[in-house]
Formats: C-alpha cells, sequence, structure tokens
C-alpha cells in the first residue's frame, strides 16, 4: 500500500521511468558498437545516420534482457510487440523519430519489492519497453554553436515504468536503488550512472487527500540518487507554494540543478499524440515464442530474495545480514566462497558487513575490487574460530593483508606475535598474577559491582599484551572468585 504520509496537508504522488542501457557489444538496430569512451563519431554506422536506403535489424540479445528482466519482475512477457516511430525534431535525433514501443511493450506489468526502513514495499510496474537512446549535443566546447556526437545514438535501452505508487521522495529513491541493483544482478545493465547507463525521470505532483490526482510535472535525467532526493524535495515544495498562492500547476519537463538545489521548467509537457506514433514499417512484429522464455529462464541467476532466504535457512544467517550478503550478485558470490572455505557463515558475514565493507566504502569501490580474495579471509576466520587469535588481533591482521594480500595468514600470524596464549598453566599464571596485584578490585566485585570484573579482565588482557582468549579469561576469573 502507498505511503499516506502527508507533506503540509498533501499527498505526494510519483511515479517514475528509468533508462537502462542495456549491456549488448552492438547497438539496438545496427551492428555499431556501444563501448562507452570513444572519439565523438566514431561509433555511428549508416544505420546510426539515418542515411538513405538504410534499413534497422533487431538486437536479438537486447530482447533477452528484456525477458531477463520480465521474468525477474513477474511480468508478462508480450508473445508478439510493437516496435513505433516516436516523432520528434532534435538535431541529435538524424531520423526524426526515435524507434520505440508504444501500445505493445514487450514488458507488462511486474512489480519491485524493496525495504524502506523496516517496512517492506513494493512498486507496481506499468511496463518495461526497448527504444533506441538518441545522440548527444555538446555545447561546452563550442561559441555560438553546439557539437553533435552520435556515438549514443541507437544504443539499445530499457524504459522502465511504474504505477504512481511512491508517496515521498525517500520512497522513490528506495525503489531505484532496488531497481538499480536488480539490473546490474541480472547481468543487462552495468549500472553506470555517471555514464549515463541508468537515469531516472520522476513524474511528481502533489493533492490534497481523496482529490483527484494534479498536474503533474516530470524532472529529467537525474543520475544520481541524492540529486533525486534533493529534485523531488525541492519540486514537492515549490508545487504545494504556488497551490496555496492560488495559482496553477502547468504540465511541464523540469531539469534538477545540483549547484542551486532548485528544479526549472525546460518544456511544456509532450502527450503521446504529440509524438504522433505509428508502427515503424521497416520493422516487423517482435515475436517470442514460449521456448525462448524457457531458455532465458534457465540461464537466469538465482534472485536475490531467493538467495536471501537461502542464506537464512541453510547458514542460519539473521534477516539483515542475508540481505546485506546480497546486495550485490558479486558480493553474494564473495560472501559465499568465504563461507565455503572457513565453514563459518555468521563469522564471514560479520566480517563482510564490518571491516571489508569499511575499506572498500572509504575507497568508493565495489567488492569486485577488493584486493583480498575470499580464501585469504576465509584463513584469518578459521584462525579467530579456533583460538588461534583474537578478536582485536585479527584486525591487525587484516589489515596487514588489505595492504599486502599475497601473505601467508599463519605466517603473518606468527611473525606480528599474535597468537592467542594456549597454553593453560601460563594462562591460570597470569590470572594469579592480576588477582594478587588487585585485592581492592576482588572486594569490589563481591560486593556486586559488575564493574569490578571487567576491569580485572582488562588487567589479565593487558599483562598478556592482548594474547589472553578473552572467553578463557572470563571462566577462569569467575572460578577464582567464586572460591
Amino acid at each position: 500500500m502507498p505511503n499516506t504520509a502527508l507533506v503540509r496537508g498533501y499527498e505526494v504522488v510519483i511515479g517514475l521511468e528509468t533508462h537502462a542501457q542495456l549491456h549488448t557489444r552492438s547497438k539496438a538496430f545496427s551492428g555499431a558498437s556501444t563501448a562507452f569512451g570513444a572519439a565523438p563519431n566514431t561509433q555511428a554506422c549508416a544505420v546510426d545516420l539515418a542515411l538513405p536506403g538504410t534499413l534497422p535489424v533487431l538486437n536479438r540479445a537486447a530482447v533477452e534482457c528484456a525477458i531477463r528482466f520480465g521474468l525477474a519482475v513477474g511480468a508478462r512477457i508480450a508473445p508478439l510487440s510493437i516496435f513505433a516511430r516516436k516523432n520528434y525534431f532534435y538535431p541529435d535525433l538524424p531520423k526524426g523519430y526515435q524507434i520505440s514501443q508504444y501500445e505493445i511493450p514487450v514488458v507488462q506489468g511486474g512489480h519491485v519489492p524493496f525495504v524502506l526502513g523496516e517496512q517492506r514495499k513494493a512498486v507496481a510496474l506499468t511496463r518495461a519497453h526497448l527504444e533506441e537512446d538518441a545522440g548527444k549535443s555538446l555545447h561546452a566546447d563550442f561559441h555560438g554553436s553546439s557539437g553533435i556526437d552520435l556515438n549514443r545514438a541507437g544504443t539499445p535501452l530499457l524504459e522502465i515504468v511504474t504505477e504512481p505508487d511512491m508517496r515521498s521522495a525517500a520512497e522513490a529513491v528506495e525503489y531505484a536503488r532496488a531497481l538499480h541493483a536488480l539490473v546490474m544482478w541480472l547481468g543487462i545493465c552495468d549500472g553506470n550512472m555517471q555514464e549515463g547507463s541508468f537515469r531516472c525521470d520522476a513524474n511528481v505532483s502533489v493533492r490534497k487527500p481523496g482529490a483527484p490526482f494534479g498536474t503533474r510535472r516530470e524532472i529529467k535525467n537525474l543520475n544520481s540518487f541524492r540529486f533525486m532526493q534533493q529534485a523531488i524535495e525541492f519540486e514537492v515544495g515549490w508545487q504545494i507554494d504556488r497551490l496555496e498562492d492560488g495559482l496553477a500547476i502547468e504540465q511541464s519537463t523540469v531539469l534538477f540543478n545540483p549547484d542551486s538545489g532548485e528544479t526549472r521548467a525546460m518544456r511544456s509537457k509532450e502527450d503521446a499524440h504529440d509524438y504522433r506514433y505509428f508502427p515503424d514499417p521497416d520493422l516487423p512484429p517482435l515475436v517470442i515464442e514460449p521456448a525462448w522464455v524457457e531458455r532465458v529462464l534457465a540461464a537466469m541467476p538465482e534472485l536475490p530474495a531467493a538467495m536471501a532466504e537461502r542464506f537464512q535457512r541453510d547458514d542460519g544467517l539473521p534477516a539483515y545480514d542475508a540481505t546485506m550478503m546480497t546486495q550485490s550478485l558479486a558480493f553474494a558470490r564473495y560472501y559465499e566462497a568465504t563461507r565455503d572455505a572457513c565453514r563459518q557463515p555468521k563469522l564471514a558475514a560479520n566480517w563482510l558487513m564490518g571491516e571489508v565493507s569499511k575499506r572498500l566504502n572509504a575507497a568508493g569501490v565495489s567488492i569486485e575490487a577488493s584486493p583480498l580474495a575470499p580464501a585469504a579471509l576465509a584463513a584469518l576466520i578459521g584462525r579467530i574460530a579456533d583460538g588461534t587469535v583474537s578478536h582485536n588481533a585479527a584486525r591487525q591482521v587484516f589489515d596487514a593483508l588489505w595492504a599486502e594480500p599475497a601473505q601467508d595468514v599463519d605466517a603473518l600470524i606468527e611473525r606480528m606475535g599474535l597468537q592467542q596464549i594456549a597454553d593453560a598453566g601460563a594462562l591460570e599464571a597470569l590470572v594469579d598474577q592480576v588477582l594478587a596485584a588487585n585485592p581492592k578490585s576482588i572486594d569490589e566485585y563481591r560486593a556486586g559491582k559488575d564493574k569490578a570484573f571487567n576491569a580485572l579482565v582488562g588487567q589479565v588482557m593487558k599483562a598478556s599484551a592482548g594474547k589472553a582468549n578473552p572467553a578463557q579469561v572470563n571462566a577462569l576469573l569467575k572460578q577464582k572468585l567464586a572460591r
């Protein structure tokens, strides 16, 4: 159910349209490369340039990406869908139209689940359809004119359209994060928002509770979750201010300026009839046989929700830990490799959520860039589990491994002198020494002061240079103090 929390007495209504660039080697309707970063106009062929006599040919891999997405969100895969011409005139659109899908999209319905705070939610999808991207107009390096780069023209996109189900900027952002993670998990999009591979348009309106939907304004090309939240929150406030001043909201397309934190109108918003859609006569209907869908389904990876449930069931992980282990497919694979090598699921999850994530976040990189292999982390976790090193000592070993990953864990522990005291007699002698030196703490503990016991534990750990096993120290102290 939508979140009905009000903003200054108004209900916020949000729908998102997301363009996910599909992870294919060639374009939607031509054989030109989709690699990012090439010199302008070096990856645009005759089809992309709309030269006379050229004809589009549909990219089969792009269709399979759409099928894969539809299966993941529980949508209907249309057995027959139609490509249409969406007519508009921009300098970076050589044909004067964009090949898209209108009346019959390839993916119909479905939903994307996510968690907001501790509440499970799901946003319903209207559709997801295949289309081609336009080129890019360049202004910064030109004076009095613009440059046109057609490398991006024809790049395959999956436009994913939601119902107007979201009721806050925070909800829209969490949906977008979940969708972003899903398309990367499925391998259909690299998710690089800086390069424009995943960009969102937010349709925002406000209304009094129970009233019809208000007039929406579309915030275009949001390529950051932080900017999405800021843009929607500003737009909501702007619309409410205008309505309370007795002014009307005009349907329009707006842009968000991250520097000012404000939205500004770009143009009046077009409706479908403005684009004069009609079926593309150069492309036959897209027919997807059930056998094709079955082949794609057979090659699908296990989905995040199913994997998280398996981690809870088979590994005994708490729900939160299992969700964190499935934040990306690469993260899940790293966890599984570590767990299988050390046979300590909970410890593996703790170290991945703790020390590993802390360093990855500080460096601004993902788990794929971890210098530490799962086998090395598993070896360290194994030495914690068998009592060779304490957790504190293990962190010192981890720091050294992160800096120089090729080192052998056991040799490193020995060289750093971090082995826990395994000799029961030596440990008992240390405890006796500390007790003899701290009669006041003994009296305070027997008088019911728990802090005194912790102080004794700390003294034993200090006397052992951190090498005593804390659990053994606790047990031995309690045994001796009970006499």
